[in-house]
């Protein structure tokens, strides 16, 4: 039965037309860069290091906001490796000088090479019509894991609503659709530490247990926590951490959490009252050191953004169609 298996996954993996693993070289880094309406589009960056970045495309937009959102403006994108070939990324549908409570929805995206992507956004007063969802008032810092379990692709956020249903942020979930143009269902509550928490990120270990980071905003100190969990569904195997994940008394948000090919572990999070980005490393996904800050200077000051590895096909790739003239 093992045997099977194995040879079971084998063959989905040619089915999809990639490998289960593959050999990456290099680091993509997906961000914003601020809060007016020409800085809250998708940019990228390159690494090889994972701690020193290049923006691409002279540092301006990838892809240009007004196309993709119903805002014309974006924050926060997530960007996940999924299977059969596909990215996925996922970001806040808002412009920020409408206000921190003016955003109704998100955008979905996916695309097969890093270059082209398709897109669709899901507008919550319409999508949830009749439900407290329809309420909501921002839905923010969206992102995106694969689940084993279904075969699905779980998006999840944190939303705040007006009509008293929700009246501090909470995180919810969903299940993507199987073209990723939608979401299927109602959300449903993921957590709830019973005060405002935001900009979640979660991450799988060699032993499968998940690590859950999240931002606390309804506390006296505020700033990067973690749940470590067995089961995604079982909130009754969650352990809260103690302490703080964060290795600065600065004022954080947004962490991302990736790993070196060196099996090192790499959170980084962004010092928005700063000016930069500062990035740590960790052996056991416990205990974070601070490596080094991004500059605040140049074309490279990201904002609230995640990182991936990837190939030097795709690294090719990407700085061919983007390139720094």
């Amino acid at each position: 039965m093992k045997l099977r298996n194995i040879l079971l996954a084998a063959s989905l993996a040619v089915a999809c037309g990639v490998s289960a693993k593959p050999k990456t070289t290099a680091y993509l880094f997906t961000y914003f860069t601020g809060n007016a309406p020409e800085q809250e589009q998708i940019c990228y960056a390159i690494s090889e290091d994972g701690w020193s970045y290049t923006p691409l495309n002279n540092g301006q937009p990838i892809i240009a906001s007004k196309d993709i959102a119903l805002t014309g403006c974006v924050r926060d994108p997530h960007i996940l490796r999924g299977k059969c070939g596909w990215f996925y990324m996922v970001v806040t549908d808002m412009k920020s000088s409408l206000g921190w409570s003016s955003n109704r929805g998100m955008v979905l995206m996916r695309s097969k090479d890093l270059v082209n992507w398709q897109h669709h956004t899901v507008h919550f007063p319409d999508r949830f019509k009749g439900t407290m969802f329809e309420h909501v008032t921002r839905v923010w810092a969206p992102q995106t894991i694969y689940d084993k379990r279904t075969g699905k692709y779980i998006v999840y956020f944190s939303i705040l609503t007006d009509d008293g249903s929700c009246p501090y942020d909470r995180v919810y979930w969903a299940y993507a659709n199987k073209d990723f143009s939608d979401l299927e269902g109602e959300p449903k509550l993921l957590f709830d530490m019973k005060s405002a928490s935001i900009d979640t990120d979660i991450v799988q270990d060699d032993e499968g247990l998940l690590h859950i980071f999240f931002k606390t905003e309804g506390s006296k100190q505020k700033g990067i926590k973690q749940f470590i969990a067995k089961d995604f569904y079982n909130g009754n195997t969650w352990e809260l951490q103690p302490g703080w994940c964060q290795d600065t008394n600065k004022q954080v948000e947004g962490s991302g959490v990736f790993r070196l090919h060196d099996g090192t572990w790499v959170l980084m999070y962004d010092c928005y009252t700063s000016g930069h980005y500062q990035f740590c490393k960790s052996t056991d996904l416990k205990t974070f050191k601070q490596v080094q800050d991004t500059k605040t200077e140049g074309n490279f000051t990201p904002r609230h953004g995640t990182v991936i590895a990837i190939t030097a096909k795709e690294l090719k790739r990407l700085t061919e169609a983007f390139p720094n003239k």
